[in-house]
């Protein structure tokens, strides 16, 4: 009886391990990384950004936690939600700051900001974190592939900022506020002198001093505006204003 009782017990408990659900075996890091790429490949940016997620938790001295690590901030930057996608770069980059893929990182930080630049009517505060993302590319990657473009979208920014300015002063202008035009553009004829809107600036600059009573400096930049922009749309009227003052 005794002998039953306990080839019972022995069954029971070995059953109740039988029931008992394996732990999940943790999968090698190349595994987890593929799975992930797959997933964002299918654009399933969630699932993609769990496995890779596990590639850092789990392996976070392999050779695939770095690369998971920005994989993370790529599928954020893909859905998009540059936010997010920014926080896990600039994540990346302090971790990793010279790691081989530390100027793409660099590119995407900067290209998160630049692809939420507002309307020239908002605030341009996206523009300026954009260039100086892309600046520090520049300076800490000289010899990246992607310098070139930072360059070039440097000078977007520079230009998105600078059209920011001359919009505000024709805002002043049209409010009766020439002094406040004045400073504005002043200050974008000399932050910005390669900037596309320096014709624009030049011939608004030039009505604040006819405003103002000063004839002469206004005369002065309507004959730089048409020699220097002649053509431009700004050039033209500035030439058509020479021959009128006549």
């Amino acid at each position: 009886m005794a002998r039953t009782l306990l080839l019972l017990v022995l069954l029971t408990t070995a059953g109740c391990a039988w029931m008992k659900p394996q732990p999940t075996p943790i999968l090698p890091p190349e595994e987890l990384y593929q799975i992930g790429e797959s997933e964002l490949d299918k654009k399933r940016y969630p699932e993609a950004r769990e496995q890779f997620r596990k590639v850092v938790e789990r392996h976070p001295n392999s050779s695939y936690a770095p690369r998971a690590r920005f994989l993370i901030g790529e599928s954020f930057y893909r859905e998009p939600d540059f936010d997010k996608a920014a926080t896990e770069f600039e994540a990346f980059l302090a971790f990793y700051p010279r790691h081989q893929i530390a100027d793409l990182v660099q590119f995407r930080l900067a290209m998160s900001y630049y692809d939420q630049i507002k309307p020239i009517e908002q605030e341009q505060a996206f523009a300026q974190k954009a260039m100086e993302q892309f600046k520090k590319l520049v300076k800490e990657y000289p010899e990246s592939r992607y310098a070139t473009d930072a360059i070039a979208k440097i000078e977007v920014c520079r230009g998105r900022l600078a059209q920011k300015e001359v919009w505000v002063a024709a805002y002043y202008m049209n409010q009766g506020n020439p002094g406040g035009a004045r400073q504005r553009l002043e200050k974008v004829i000399k932050e910005y002198p390669r900037a596309p809107v320096i014709p624009e600036a030049l011939s608004l600059l030039a009505d604040v001093n006819f405003s103002e009573g000063r004839d002469k400096e206004a005369v002065e930049l309507l004959r730089q505006v048409a020699n220097d922009y002649s053509y431009t749309e700004f050039g033209k009227r500035a030439a058509q204003r020479l021959r009128a003052q006549r």
